[in-house]
């Protein structure tokens, strides 16, 4: 069999010339078999067009830009041919370091079928039917899919990956046959809903028929669960296409065996197995496991109506927020086992932050606020958003953190580098799962529960709402987050009752943060205000919303203004490395300051509570943003850090005494 490779790349050249013109229009339909039970839905990325200044250019980048070089770093690194080793189609030993390898390659299609979802393109369709098929010759007859363990099962690619018997799932701890699952069953899943095909998702559906007859209850099955989470979210998102309730089971049998010492040997603390997930209150661990993880246990919470599960995800969320979150919103302060530290273990230099522990966060939260409706998620999601998540994808698409600390002496490289964005990673997880991701933020944008609309976030775009039957039109102006004025524009198909939530954001009501781990250094005194065609509404705001229940008619406008000063905060005396310093912040950005703004005396900038500042337009800076400065400083988002070379970075500055 020739290698399709390069057929793969020349129909990304042509789609990547021919997409910056094509139109979003809506990909097939596709009605899930069983519902999911959550209160609050979703808007879709397919019926929610992009229109800002601010993420538009960041999702144009990653699908002309990064997909492109993904692809070509997959297949220098022979992530493609391993599938056609392990279909024998090409001859060689496994390539790559690591048992999850194939991974990068579902995500990519995850990203590519989100990108197909908001613009389709006939060009990316083919070239992911291509990678498809690619994938289709490493898999067994009988559905098992890991393309190390087919080629060589007594050689896995990494040495913490045991070997007795060179079987499958011997060393489910380490092995990530599982976790590669987990990862096929998402992607296929949106590739599905994005083109209407099955070729993805019959491959999918029989690795999940395989993993289900071989785990779970009963004589003759394997009683163990998977070292790294993901399959169990994975299966929950196959249960809702198909309603196939074995889906659904075993995602719960994995989730109920965890710190069960009589269903197998446990992994300890490290990945969330030293006691049952029901009796867990303290994030603990591997990050980026622990909230796939937690994100599993809200779905099974909803799905299953189950008290003891809803009880710990809130008890870990209230743990991760109020004591061991960042104030970019990232998450895992350890480089040891990636992990999170103890209460209030916050270093900022050493800080590890993984981009991908980010992505899984705003996951998470956005599974509890279609729970329950609460702002508070919503505040912590839109804070790793902006900060501990986009940061981790430089401004050119083709470079890379994967930890994101706080603070870079411009020398300090441990695991994969905290000061120096990389151009790849041997473990290139972050660059991948930022693939699957950013394309889908369009999603994150509108919910809807009843006759009930949510506003989350404010970009600019246009929104098409089926409300019960009636499409509700809602394009919103804003510049956001650079300003805070938001115009909403409201276009029933017909004069209709219903009830407009619009979300006041934390740092608008003087909270950083929920949880009380950051505060500001003053109150705000100025608040958010609301009208309603050009007339000011005497509305206070409940539960962290302007919510509006009336008759809506084409033409009515809503403008919100919520007041963006430069705000200065302060962290909890817990945290020992922010303890007399401050950071600064505006609207949802937290910024930095850098070497390369302040090059004399950086060692010596200090920061006081009666500082005023300038905010500056910089259109020529770092793609447009919005600089803050006085006579002491410059300071720039922290997404945008270390873009321009090695050097100095600091979020909190010392606090200056009443003398300086």
């Amino acid at each position: 069999m020739s290698r399709p490779i390069t057929a793969c790349l020349l129909c990304l050249s042509a789609w990547l010339i021919s997409c910056s013109g094509t139109a979003p229009a809506s990909p097939p339909e596709k009605a899930t078999a069983a519902a999911m039970g959550y209160p609050i839905t979703p808007v879709d990325i397919r019926h929610v067009k992009m229109e800002d200044d601010f993420w538009l250019p960041i999702i144009r980048r990653v699908q002309e830009k990064t997909i492109e070089y993904a692809i070509q770093k997959c297949e220098e690194e022979g992530r493609m041919d391993n599938f056609l080793i392990a279909g024998k189609q090409l001859e060689g030993k496994v390539r790559g370091d690591f048992p999850f390898d194939d991974t990068d390659v579902y995500k990519i299609i995850e990203g590519a079928s989100n990108s197909l979802i908001s613009a389709p393109n006939p060009q990316l369709s083919r070239l992911l039917d291509t990678l498809i098929d690619i994938i289709a010759v490493g898999q067994e007859a009988d559905g098992y899919l890991t393309t190390w363990r087919t080629i060589d099962p007594a050689a896995p690619p990494a040495p913490w990956v045991e070997v007795k018997e060179g079987v499958r799932w011997e060393s489910l701890g380490a092995s990530h046959e599982l976790y590669n699952a987990g990862h096929l069953y998402e992607a296929a899943y949106t590739h599905h809903l994005a083109t209407g095909k099955r070729n993805f998702l019959d491959i999918a559906l029989k690795n999940a028929d395989l993993v289900v007859s071989t785990f779970g209850n009963g004589p003759g099955k394997i009683h163990n669960v998977p070292g790294h989470q993901i399959v169990e979210t994975g299966l929950l998102k196959l249960y809702e296409l198909t309603a196939r309730k074995d889906y659904l089971d075993l995602a719960r049998y994995f989730l109920d065996n965890r710190g069960n010492p009589d269903n197998h040997p446990l992994y300890g603390p490290y990945s969330q197995d030293h006691v049952p997930v029901t009796q867990q209150d303290e994030v603990v661990g591997h990050a980026v496991r622990a909230v796939y993880m937690y994100a599993a246990m809200t779905d099974i919470a909803v799905l299953m109506q189950d008290a003891a599960y809803d009880r710990a995800v809130h008890a870990l969320w209230d743990n991760m927020v109020e004591k061991k979150t960042y104030l970019t919103g990232g998450i895992g302060a350890r480089h040891e086992g990636e992990a999170f530290g103890d209460n209030y273990e916050l270093p900022n230099l050493t800080a590890y932050n993984e981009t991908c522990a980010a992505i899984g966060s705003v996951y998470w939260n956005h599974r509890l606020h279609r729970q329950s409706g609460e702002v508070k998620y919503l505040d912590v999601l839109e804070r790793t958003l902006y900060n501990g998540l986009i940061s981790g994808l430089s401004l050119d698409g083709t470079k890379f953190f994967y930890p994101n600390a706080l603070e870079s002496d411009g020398v300090y490289e441990f695991n994969r580098g905290a000061c120096t964005r990389q151009s790849w990673f041997d473990c290139s997880c972050c660059p991948t799962n930022l693939i699957r991701f950013i394309p889908a933020i369009p999603g994150l944008l509108y919910s809807k529960s009843g006759r009930t609309i949510y506003t989350n976030l404010y970009a600019a775009s246009t929104a098409d709402i089926d409300l019960n039957g009636v499409n509700f039109t809602l394009r919103q102006q804003t510049a956001y987050p650079w300003e805070g004025r938001v115009t909403l524009n409201v276009d029933p198909g017909k004069t209709t009752r219903a009830t407009l939530k619009l979300r006041i954001p934390s740092w608008a009501r003087n909270e950083p943060m929920p949880g009380g781990l950051y505060q500001y250094a003053r109150q705000l005194n100025d608040a958010p205000t609301i009208r309603l065609n050009g007339e000011l509404l005497d509305l206070t705001p409940a539960d962290g919303y302007f919510t509006i229940d009336r008759a809506w008619r084409a033409g009515d406008r809503i403008e919100l203004d919520f007041p963006m000063p430069v705000r200065k905060v302060g962290a909890d005396e817990r945290v020992a490395d922010d303890r007399g310093k401050l950071a600064l912040e505006r609207g949802p950005l937290v910024y930095a300051v850098e070497e390369v703004d302040n090059p004399r005396a950086f060692g010596d900038i200090r920061l006081g509570t009666a500082d005023e500042f300038v905010v500056e337009d910089r259109p020529d800076l770092l793609d447009g943003i919005r600089v803050v400065t006085n006579k002491n400083l410059t300071a720039i988002p922290y997404y945008a850090w270390s873009n321009r070379g090695v050097g100095k970075m600091n979020v909190w500055l010392p606090r200056a005494t009443e003398s300086q």
